[in-house]
């Protein structure tokens, strides 16, 4: 095994995000995120601990926030530590080698082979191309807090991402301005090589440019001829209409740039809503409560409703509305995915005055007189108890 390999299984990406092995998708997401705030760029400018702390925070989720690199990066962990590889070149005493017949087991990376489940940690970041070496940036997240209505209506929002790119003095070739980078004549370009030992194969990525296939005599002082660097950029995003609040959405190729080639990664945003004064959400339905006086319940009669950014709406009450009946307007709630709209739902409510004039007071004891009976005679009856005096 490599020193590049045995220095890759060595480095406890769990440790690097405060976690233990074994830690819940939630909690590492969680982690990741906590520390990103606090080792952003441009919250430690100037600041170049902070900045290198930030990148192998990035690396760490970038495998740790994957299902399945992650699950990969423990099984060669578990491998390495176990002494699967102790020999550098196959498996332990017992557990393989030359095949029946003198034929040989290869353990080349790549190649679908047992060397996959170790291969798949060095090459999948980086492209399965041996000649290119391309890499998939990696996935990054972010958040944004919209308006209640830029959330039903949909948005346009400016987003300010910091992620690994390639640097900008030498546009990610890792070499001084002014100079290229060399084929290394160790590899060939293509990043590994195999060792024969007996009978056994097995390719790993070559010491002599660390599996990038280049060889820089003269680095670039930037980046130390790593090729890599931060960037910090805005983009303008489209938040689609009716999207809920604690909602995620996946933006494919929005993440960090790949590098030699390689696609770039994915952008989740997750989405806050504000609440609104006057208006819920309800799925894919708008709610109001409106409120209507007890003539207009009792009697009946036309109300303007208020909709979101658009003219008011007018509903007819029934005579008698009760207090707490719903009603729907339709086409007037959030956008769903087809186009269409929900509903408005209206809620009345019936509001009962603190004072009363004297002649209200009076028009109100002249219906009570004319409206004789006792409302809560059935309840009493159905409750088997005669009245009683306090």
């Amino acid at each position: 095994m490599s020193n590049s390999t045995r220095e890759y299984l060595d480095k406890d990406l769990y440790a690097v995000l405060g976690l233990k092995k074994g830690a819940a998708a939630a909690e590492v997401k969680k982690a990741y995120r906590k520390l990103a705030r606090e080792l952003h760029p441009d919250q430690n400018k100037n600041n170049p601990e902070a900045e290198e702390r930030f990148k192998e925070v990035s690396e760490a989720y970038s495998v740790l926030g994957d299902a399945e690199r992650r699950k990969e990066y423990d099984e060669g962990r578990e491998l390495y530590g176990s002494g699967g590889f102790s020999n550098g070149f196959g498996p332990r005493r017992g557990g393989g080698g030359a095949a029946p017949g003198g034929a040989n087991f290869d353990f080349s990376f790549g190649d679908g082979g047992l060397g996959d489940v170790l291969g798949d940690i060095f090459n999948r970041g980086q492209g399965r191309g041996r000649g290119t070496g391309a890499r998939r940036g990696a996935d990054m997240e972010t958040e944004v807090t919209l308006n209640f209505a830029d959330a039903v209506e949909g948005a346009t929002v400016p987003l300010r991402l910091a992620s690994e790119a390639p640097c900008s003095s030498c546009a990610g070739t890792g070499a001084r301005a002014g100079t290229t980078p060399k084929l290394c004549n160790v590899c060939g370009g293509s990043g590994h090589t195999s060792r024969n030992m007996g009978g056994f194969a097995m390719s790993e990525p070559c010491q002599a440019c660390r599996g990038r296939g280049m060889v820089v005599d003269d680095p670039c002082p930037t980046c130390h001829g790593s090729g890599r660097g931060t960037s910090t950029r805005t983009m303008n995003t489209r938040i689609p209409a009716g999207v809920s609040d604690g909602q995620k959405i996946r933006l494919k190729g929005k993440g960090a740039p790949g590098e030699r080639g390689g696609p770039s990664g994915d952008l989740f945003v997750t989405v806050h809503v504000r609440p609104h004064p006057v208006f819920g959400r309800r799925g894919e339905h708008l709610t109001i409560t409106v409120p209507v006086t007890f003539a207009e319940a009792a009697l009946g009669g036309e109300v303007k409703v208020p909709t979101l950014n658009g003219a008011p709406v007018t509903l007819r009450l029934a005579p008698g509305t009760a207090n707490g009946r719903t009603m729907r307007v339709r086409g007037r709630g959030a956008a769903r995915k087809d186009g269409t709209r929900g509903d408005l739902l209206v809620t009345v409510n019936v509001v009962v005055p603190d004072k009363l004039s004297p002649e209200a007071k009076a028009a109100l004891e002249a219906f009570a007189a004319a409206t004789p009976g006792d409302p809560r005679a059935d309840l009493i009856a159905a409750a088997g108890t005669g009245p009683t005096t306090t």
